[in-house]
């Protein structure tokens, strides 16, 4: 029982530290550096603003090396691929997008997604806005 009850807290804490005991932070600023272009200074304006939009936010690193930033829930991830950068909401189709910001992953019934592409421009108020009512949707489903 008690090995059980080891693996599964390791299990717990990879998910949010990753390896060697590496904090998510850490992790996710290695990633920004080691990118060293255009999708590494994308991803780090998007973390900064997620951080502005929700103060309270949590870093995690998860499914081997994507950032992840989470209250009451997964807000939304940070991937990044050779031509984008993919900001994916957990649960971006149950949220209003009046300034149509989601430009991906727009058929499935529960997440959406932000494609950035080299060069493009962020509204940072309305995704600031979006990041927040992913929030505010977690801490009412996490209410019930």
């Amino acid at each position: 029982m008690k090995k059980v009850t080891n693996a599964v807290k390791t299990m717990k804490s990879e998910s949010k530290e990753g390896k060697g005991g590496d904090s998510p932070s850490r992790l996710i600023d290695a990633r920004i550096k080691e990118l060293g272009d255009w999708r590494g200074e994308m991803l780090s304006r998007i973390r900064a603003l997620v951080k502005q939009a929700d103060p309270d936010v949590v870093e995690e690193w998860k499914w081997r090396g994507v950032p992840v930033w989470s209250h009451d829930g997964l807000i939304c991830t940070g991937e990044t691929y050779k031509n984008v950068v993919k900001m994916t909401f957990a649960k971006g189709a149950a949220l209003k997008d009046s300034s149509g910001l989601f430009n991906s992953s727009l058929d499935g019934n529960t997440r959406r997604a932000i494609d950035f592409h080299q060069g493009d421009e962020i509204d940072e108020q309305a995704l600031k806005t979006l990041i927040r009512a992913a929030v505010a949707l977690n801490k009412s489903t996490a209410r019930r």
